[in-house]
């Protein structure tokens, strides 16, 4: 089986991912921007692990007896990847996450989650969950000591998006640990399918996207709820579990109006939240990611922060 440019699965079942960035170690106060970062694990079977970040020298504040005790919003990211590749650890997430929280005082649950094809959806999903339930279950001494449970937000970008919304629908049909609460989604340049292509989309994109989704599941097709959640299968999005979503799309992403599709079906499903669009024109698929040191990504990392901490 391939995936070009993704995913090689080989005749002795070895796997060969094609894209993604090295793995690096966590740090305490980078260097540059004075963000601190640690690895934890949250379940062994099955192996479900973050990356932690503590924004702007915190972390350097712990034997400070006279430092504040500040709560930070907790932001529970999923990565994208296509459910393929990327990882929390990886060079290209670091490095986001050391540059977004250079201007944003959040507490960010990076989730390592298990990948397609070695473990196919909807294990993800599971796993994406567990990591939330951990975050509420105040299990870890970071998050209990800096995070503000009232302000616990899911977010992702691509497929990581896709994740957040549907963590979104759970959270509005499952609770929490000690009544804790997802106060807003933010769906980055969201990664949805379905049977019917819609606006300007071409065949050629929709059916490589298909076969990528129909390689990652274990139940596929185009319009499973996880990918179409519009499909007639689909719970009704007026049950997001959540009270705000923030959906950011780019210009010239060939998902930008999948991004739009949705959320002009927030606005219209009878949702009681509040639901913002924020597009950045001349930019394409997850730029924000691939390089965070531009001044659109600065502008998106404004945005987040703004959609986040106020």
């Amino acid at each position: 089986m391939e995936i070009p440019n993704f995913v090689r699965v080989h005749e002795d079942g070895t796997i060969e991912r094609l894209q993604g960035s090295p793995f690096v170690p966590p740090t305490l106060q980078n260097p540059t921007t004075n963000v601190s970062s640690k690895d934890v694990v949250i379940s062994d079977k099955p192996p479900i692990s973050a990356r932690l970040y503590l924004p702007n020298g915190i972390q350097s504040q712990e034997d400070n007896l006279s430092s504040n005790n500040l709560k930070l919003p907790i932001l529970v990211y999923f990565h994208g990847g296509g459910f393929f590749f990327e990882s929390a650890f990886s060079q290209l997430h670091q490095n986001y996450f050391n540059t977004f929280l250079s201007v944003a005082d959040i507490l960010v649950v990076s989730v390592e989650y298990r990948l397609a094809p070695e473990t196919p959806l909807p294990a993800a999903y599971h796993d994406c969950w567990e990591a939330l339930k951990w975050v509420a279950a105040k299990a870890d001494p970071w998050v209990l000591k800096h995070g503000d449970f009232d302000r616990v937000f899911v977010g992702g970008d691509s497929a990581g998006a896709n994740i957040a919304h549907n963590i979104a629908m759970r959270a509005g049909a499952e609770a929490l640990p000690g009544g804790v609460t997802v106060l807003g989604a933010l769906v980055s340049h969201p990664y949805f399918l379905g049977s019917k292509r819609i606006g300007s989309e071409t065949e050629e994109s929709v059916c490589f996207r298909c076969w990528e989704w129909i390689q990652s599941c274990d139940d596929g097709g185009f319009d499973n709820p996880l990918i179409n959640p519009l499909s007639s299968a689909a719970a009704s999005l007026s049950g997001l579990g959540c009270r705000k979503v923030l959906v950011c799309t780019a210009e010239m992403d060939e998902l930008r109006e999948r991004g739009v599709w949705y959320y002009e079906a927030v606005k219209k499903s009878g949702w009681e939240g509040e639901v913002e669009l924020y597009e950045v024109d001349g930019e394409d698929h997850v730029f924000h990611v691939n390089d965070p040191r531009t001044q659109n990504a600065h502008n998106m990392f404004k945005r987040f922060a703004d959609f986040i901490l106020h």
